[in-house]
């Protein structure tokens, strides 16, 4: 099983300005292995104008820079890749838009069945959820963490936890098999800031590791 790492994930609405200053200290908070770009309602214009914001801060720290929903808007920023859900553009057409190299991950809430069709189809990783209550989408599907322990003890195709995760209480989820945390509110809503929130992860991680 590979360490677990953490994803973040943008608030649904950012002041960009702002953002750029929380998101470089997240940052500089520990180890991240993706940041989405996910921004509810958003105009093109405002989501190509955040990427290109963002994705040079991403991509200074080694941080991959995917884009929610759209595979046009990925490839038009030269985005990492894309995640969609599955009321958005289908995996195949992701894929065809952003090329082999592109990391393309999927929703797959809580089904096992969307997980292997995904898989089968060549996703990047799997995303499950959501574990915990969530105020930053509204959640139609509660998942367990023995989902996650059956996907990786089947599976090579990286797994994402997503969903109410807070340092407090991800050990669950991490025991279970996770490969990523993908984390929202968690992070930008930390009383102590999204570094310290970053720093109080990796250490739950570091603790997870040596268990």
């Amino acid at each position: 099983m590979s360490d677990c790492r953490l994803y973040l994930i943008s608030p649904p609405a950012i002041d960009l300005a702002g953002f750029k200053k929380d998101f470089s200290a997240a940052l500089e908070g520990g180890d991240v292995a993706c940041f989405q770009l996910r921004l509810k309602p958003a105009t093109d214009e405002e989501i190509l104008a955040a990427a290109r914001e963002l994705m040079p801060i991403a991509h200074a720290h080694d941080v991959a820079f995917l884009i929610n929903d759209r595979p046009d808007l990925a490839r038009q920023a030269g985005a990492d890749g894309v995640h969609i859900g599955q009321d958005d553009a289908k995996y195949k057409e992701a894929r065809k838009a952003l090329g082999a190299d592109a990391i393309v991950g999927v929703t797959c809430h809580n089904s096992k069945h969307l997980a292997m069709v995904a898989g089968e189809e060549g996703a990047d990783y799997v995303a499950f959820g959501a574990f915990f209550d969530t105020t930053t989408k509204e959640a139609s599907t509660r998942a367990e963490p023995n989902l996650l322990a059956w996907w990786t003890e089947l599976f090579e195709v990286p797994c994402v936890a997503i969903g109410g995760i807070t340092a407090e209480n991800c050990d669950a989820l991490i025991a279970a098999g996770a490969d990523f945390l993908a984390v929202s509110s968690g992070v930008w809503n930390h009383a102590d800031g999204p570094k310290a929130a970053v720093e109080a992860f990796n250490e739950k991680l570091k603790e997870q590791r040596s268990i």
